[in-house]
């Protein structure tokens, strides 16, 4: 019996190690933007509701580092945008020789491109940040890559036609409002806590500059990955007019190799505590069945653990 019960507590505790091993971190954003308390709203719901794990979410410079942390092959999520997704993918642009195994795991939301500005600088058109200063976001963003093909569309060069700055959204609206710099770039969901900020700022009155125009350009380029959009005027304080921009999907990601049951339970776990996220921010009211299809991964592979799920769930991601 003494036996049986020594073999039984061993049998437990290596139980017990095994849940504890399961740790997993989320690779998000800046704290100014989405992502970041986004992830640490699933990283409790994970936590909470998956049995034996333990999930953390990180600050990063978003997308393009959170492709790059799961390039690593350790236990990490990240949220990106489908087009530094697809380039991770395909080993191209900032990824070249580098290609990332990486798989989704569920649609998230729309991401709005801002280009920002104050009323006081005078630019009204993406053509007017020629000789300005201007930030593109973090070197380690989605919003670098999307920046930089808004400004090949409309004809600029992103070297020569600006000074350029790489700062996230918290930083770019500091800068902005010490006329550090002229304009920003962030792509990020509704609304963006950092450009609350500075459309509730004393003194200053936002002016959101319309790009909608350049969506054929960029989808010529670069596939069907960018839609042209609209930033209502009630969203941020002092809008005179909606803004007419390009939006892009974004995705929560793993590497090939994560297992299909922790793939299964981490799909699970968000679509049936999205209420507990909807409470951290209402862009997770979009996190819905209906929304995984397979053209807006933009051709990254699904993993089969979520297709599993949604098949359970009688989902159609075709």
């Amino acid at each position: 019996m003494r036996l049986f019960s020594r073999m039984a507590a061993v049998a437990l505790g290596a139980a017990a190690l095994t849940a504890q091993a399961q740790n997993i971190s989320i690779g998000t954003g800046g704290t100014g933007g989405v992502y970041y308390p986004l992830g640490g709203g699933m990283a409790a719901v994970l936590s909470k509701y998956v049995p034996g794990m333990q999930a953390t979410a990180e600050v990063t410079g978003g997308s393009v580092a959170n492709l790059q942390l799961i390039g690593t092959g350790k236990p990490y999520l990240g949220m990106t945008m489908v087009d530094a997704g697809l380039d991770a993918y395909k080993g191209q642009e900032k990824f070249a020789g580098k290609a990332v195994p990486v798989r989704t795991l569920m649609v998230m939301y729309p991401n709005r491109m801002h280009v920002v500005s104050i009323t006081a600088t005078g630019i009204k058109s993406i053509a007017d940040l020629k000789s300005k200063r201007v930030s593109t976001g973090s070197g380690g963003s989605a919003t670098e890559v999307m920046a930089f093909r808004v400004i090949e569309a409309a004809g600029l060069d992103k070297d020569k036609d600006m000074t350029r700055e790489r700062l996230g959204v918290a930083e770019s609206v500091n800068a902005l409002k010490d006329r550090k710099i002229d304009a920003f770039f962030w792509v990020g969901g509704l609304p963006t806590a950092a450009v609350t900020d500075l459309a509730n700022s004393p003194g200053a009155t936002i002016q959101m500059i319309d790009h909608a125009d350049l969506v054929p350009a960029m989808n010529k380029k670069w596939g069907n990955l960018y839609v042209k959009d609209v930033i209502a005027k009630d969203v941020y304080r002092g809008m005179a007019t909606d803004n007419q921009q390009a939006t892009v999907m974004n995705l929560l990601v793993a590497h090939e190799k994560m297992d299909e049951q922790t793939a299964y339970n981490i799909v699970k776990a968000v679509f049936e505590h999205r209420e507990e996220l909807i409470r951290v921010h209402k862009e997770a009211a979009n996190f819905t069945l209906d929304k995984q299809k397979t053209a807006a991964t933009g051709g990254i592979p699904w993993h089969p653990g979520a297709l599993k799920y949604f098949a359970e769930k009688g989902a159609k991601v075709d």
